[in-house]
C-alpha cells in the first residue's frame, strides 16, 4: 500500500480543526522549487507533509524500471502519513511540480501529542476502522468503471491541480505527462490508454502539442459520467 495519497483518502487532513491546529503548531517549514525532491522510495519515513502551497507529483518505478506519476496533490493534503505509524520506509517519491511550501511534523513529535491528547488516537482509530470497511467497497466501485471513464477521470484530475483555461472549453494541461503515467493513474494497460487517445484526438476531446495535452472538459466529464 503506497503510504502516500490524495486528500480524499487521508486521514489526517480530515482531522477536526482544533486538533489538526493542536498537531500543527509547532511544525517545520520546507520550501520545494519546481522539480525538487521531497523524499525518494527507500527514504527512511521519519515524520509527515502537510502541503500548504503548490503542487507535488507522486512517482514510482515500475517493474521494469520506468518511472510512472501516480498522482498529483494539491494543498490541503498529506504526503507520508503512514510513516508516523508504522516508521517504514517510503514506498514512492514526491516530487514538486510546482513551487511548494509545507509543514513537517516528526514520528516523535506525534507520538508525544498523541499522549498528551489521547483523543487524537481515539479520532485515528475510529478513522482507520471506517478506511478498513470502505476499502472493499472502493476497490470494486474502481474495477466496474469502464476504461474510459477511467482514463477521463485521470485527465480531469489533472485539470484540477495543473489546468490553464485555453478557452473555448478546453483546458490545456501545462505538465508532460505520458500515456504510461495516465495508465498508472488509471489503473488501466497502457495500450488502452494508447487506444482511448487515439479515438479522442480523432474525436477533438483531446489534442497533443507535445509535451503538453488540451482537453475538452465537458466531453470527458460525460465520458465518467456514461
Amino acid at each position: 500500500m503506497l503510504e502516500v495519497s490524495v486528500k480524499s483518502s487521508n486521514f489526517l487532513s480530515g482531522l477536526p480543526n482544533r486538533l489538526s491546529s493542536l498537531l500543527f503548531a509547532n511544525a517545520k517549514v520546507r520550501r520545494l522549487a519546481v522539480g525538487e525532491t521531497l523524499f525518494n522510495a527507500g527514504d527512511v519515513g521519519d515524520g509527515c507533509y502537510r502541503l500548504d502551497r503548490g503542487v507535488l507529483k507522486v512517482d514510482m518505478c515500475s517493474r521494469s524500471g520506468e518511472k510512472l506519476t501516480l498522482a498529483i496533490i494539491g494543498p490541503g493534503s498529506i504526503v507520508g502519513e503512514l510513516a508516523i505509524i508504522d516508521g517504514h520506509s517510503r514506498s514512492a517519491s514526491i516530487i514538486a511540480v510546482k513551487d511548494c511550501q509545507l509543514s513537517f511534523i516528526s514520528r516523535a513529535y506525534f507520538e508525544e501529542c498523541m499522549k498528551q491528547h489521547p483523543e487524537i488516537n481515539r479520532y485515528l482509530v475510529n478513522v482507520l476502522a471506517g478506511r478498513l470497511r470502505d476499502a472493499d467497497e472502493a476497490a470494486a466501485a474502481a474495477s466496474f468503471l469502464p476504461v474510459k471513464a477511467r482514463v477521463a477521470r485521470a485527465l480531469l484530475e489533472l485539470t484540477k491541480h495543473l489546468g490553464e483555461d485555453a478557452g473555448a472549453g478546453r483546458i490545456l494541461i501545462r505538465h508532460k505527462i505520458g500515456e504510461g503515467d495516465l495508465a498508472a493513474m488509471a489503473g488501466v494497460a497502457r495500450e488502452n490508454v494508447s487506444r482511448i487517445l487515439t479515438q479522442w484526438k480523432r474525436q477533438k476531446i483531446v489534442t497533443q502539442l507535445p509535451p503538453f495535452y488540451t482537453v475538452n472538459r465537458a466531453a470527458l466529464e460525460r465520458e465518467l459520467e456514461s
